[in-house]
């Protein structure tokens, strides 16, 4: 695989400048349209980090993923490289490459999300948008509360091998 200096570049400067380091989560309300507005903070970020280009997604726990066009492409490489005979690599490739869309905010900075991809999610009037890092999250309200109710019910056993000394 060639990643062009360019591209690579935009990679480098995304993680290596913070810009595109997505945190907080903000509840949010889809129009009629099923547009979103993103959130001020991270509107300049989303557009540098992506040069206006964005990639909307499924995620296996029925939640979008939301990234900047620069930090996809190396996931959907690997997900393409995958061999496409071998059931699971299949599903996975059918999931994400098969909902991706390139999607850009409009003027106002909202996000349209289709259809396909809002049934898929569940998402109805009230969302949610959370940072994870590279890229967000977009949950229905109802799919957020049942993570956070996940969260709550592993008490102290959340933490998984590697993060045992995590201090907080």
């Amino acid at each position: 695989m060639e990643i062009s200096g360019e591209k690579w570049e935009i990679m480098v400067n995304f993680h290596a400048t913070g810009v595109g380091m997505f945190q907080g989560a903000a509840s949010l309300s889809l129009d009629a349209k099923g547009r979103m507005a993103t959130p001020a903070k991270h509107r300049d970020a989303l557009i540098e980090a992506g040069a206006g280009k964005l990639v909307l997604t499924a995620h296996p726990h029925r939640c979008l993923l939301l990234y900047p066009q620069p930090a996809w492409e190396p996931i959907r490489a690997q997900i393409l490289a995958a061999p496409s005979l071998q059931v699971e690599s299949a599903m996975v490739r059918r999931l994400l490459v098969g909902f991706a869309e390139e999607v850009a905010l409009d003027s106002a900075g909202r996000l349209l999300i289709s259809p396909s991809l809002r049934q898929y999610a569940g998402l109805e009037k009230e969302v949610w948008l959370v940072g994870q890092g590279s890229h967000f999250e977009v949950w229905s309200d109802a799919g957020w509360r049942a993570q956070q109710d996940a969260i709550f019910a592993l008490g102290d056993k959340l933490l998984p091998a590697g993060l045992e000394n995590l201090a907080l």
